[in-house]
């Protein structure tokens, strides 16, 4: 599997090297094979000295005990302003002004969700928790199987010369879909929305610079028309929440959990999806063991999401007070950074961490893995996604029992970007 060119005018790599016992964040090593260069640190120690993308200092926590014990701490945060101040630069803030994010629009990232902490995350978390219970998901069910089963019916006309690109026509149409259907997103805009998804993971100053604000300024919009004709969609729950109590939810905070629901609830599935198949496709014994086994699918899910998941690192957290972990002591206001993926391959937590194992999942169990993240920041949609995951490669071999990959696993090319493992695209033979 090879990666894309990434622009060499990327200026969150121009820190690169600058202090060789001290790997940074974009090392070409993580952002190439993120597997090896974050297992290679693993192997080096606990904790590792490393650098953040503005070449700030950071702690690598890359081992499966000490990743989970760093997520459910509340001592570890995510607001760096709860401890350096509202007017201090920290590393978010120098990030965003690297990535071309204009001073206005900076704050609403910085509102998001996934970077407050209690009682603000637990407020706003509970403002769309009602949207993912797990009577909610099941009642989707039939939705997101009528979604699938069309669009993998409509996959031969997308194919030239017998090759289809299941990203493009299925991994990422069935997520949008279903995410945009919930939170009440009009069909002609998502279109619209997958492109800016696409832009925001670039990571692409040039782009980010003119998509970010785009957005912001199509939610405003939106709510604005929304307001006016409210429906039966999470879109409009949140409008009135706003309209009936500001305290409880913001303007701005409207706008960036409308924004975060939507980009989360599609972009990783979508290559839980493609990364997933893929791994089938090249590991036909277990391929196998699934077709002849379909009820195994809950359980092969969690193992890709283990072998293969679309997320490998956190947001940066930041010690809100001396703590000891792993033996290291961290002084407060030091920022760490939880490497997922390191995790989910650390040999003191799994047998033969390498292999991928549709079986080690115990049936019933407790999640096994932290590729939906753990604690307080658990994957909101992390149900969802799962669902999402077994229906949709689940009747993709039902429909199509004898698809291939139309290239070389090799030859398979991957988004470099740190902290994701995508692939550009996925082609297929029916």
């Amino acid at each position: 599997m090879s990666a894309s060119p990434a622009s060499s005018a990327n200026p969150l790599q121009a820190h690169v090297g600058k202090h060789p016992d001290e790997p940074n964040i974009m090392d070409p090593r993580f952002v190439e094979d993120p597997f090896r260069g974050f297992g290679e640190i693993r192997e080096q120690g606990p904790l590792v000295r490393g650098r953040f993308v503005d070449d700030s200092p950071v702690w690598f926590v890359t081992r499966f005990d000490d990743v989970r014990q760093v997520l459910r701490d509340p001592r570890f945060v995510n607001n760096p302003t709860t401890i350096f101040g509202p007017d201090a630069e920290d590393p978010v803030t120098r990030t965003l002004e690297m990535l071309g994010i204009a001073p206005e629009y900076r704050v609403y990232m910085r509102s998001s969700i996934l970077n407050q902490d209690a009682p603000d995350h637990t407020r706003l978390r509970r403002l769309v928790s009602r949207a993912f219970t797990a009577r909610k998901i099941m009642d989707l069910r039939p939705r997101v199987e009528r979604i699938a089963d069309d669009l993998l019916s409509r996959l031969p006309g997308h194919a030239e010369d017998g090759v289809v690109d299941l990203i493009a026509h299925f991994a990422y149409p069935l997520p949008i879909t279903v995410i945009c259907e919930l939170v009440g997103i009009d069909e002609a805009d998502r279109p619209q929305w997958r492109q800016w998804g696409t832009d925001l993971v670039s990571m692409e100053p040039e782009r980010l610079g003119t998509t970010f604000p785009a957005m912001i300024d199509h939610l405003h919009t939106l709510i604005g028309e929304r307001r006016t004709t409210l429906t039966d969609d999470l879109l409009s729950d949140l409008i009135k929440v706003h309209d009936d109590d500001g305290a409880r939810l913001s303007d701005v905070e409207l706008v960036t959990l409308v924004l975060t629901l939507v980009l989360a609830g599609h972009e990783t599935t979508a290559h839980l999806i493609a990364n997933g198949t893929a791994a089938l496709l090249t590991h036909p014994d277990q391929l196998r063991l699934l077709k002849e086994d379909p009820g195994l699918m809950p359980r092969a899910v969690h193992e890709l999401m283990r072998w293969c998941g679309p997320v490998q690192a956190t947001q940066v957290r930041y010690a809100s007070e001396d703590v000891e972990l792993a033996g290291t002591r961290i002084k407060k206001g030091e920022a760490v950074e939880a490497v997922l993926v390191s995790a989910n391959y650390d040999p003191r937590h799994y047998t033969d961490p390498d292999r991928l194992d549709l079986t080690r999942h115990p049936e019933g169990q407790a999640e096994n893995h932290v590729g939906f993240g753990h604690g307080m920041h658990y994957c909101l949609g992390a149900s969802l996604a799962r669902q999402e995951g077994e229906v949709a490669i689940g009747k993709l071999l039902a429909r199509y029992p004898g698809v291939s990959l139309a290239v070389a696993p090799d030859e398979l090319e991957r988004v470099p970007l740190f902290g994701t493992w995508r692939l550009n695209r996925l082609p297929l033979r029916l």
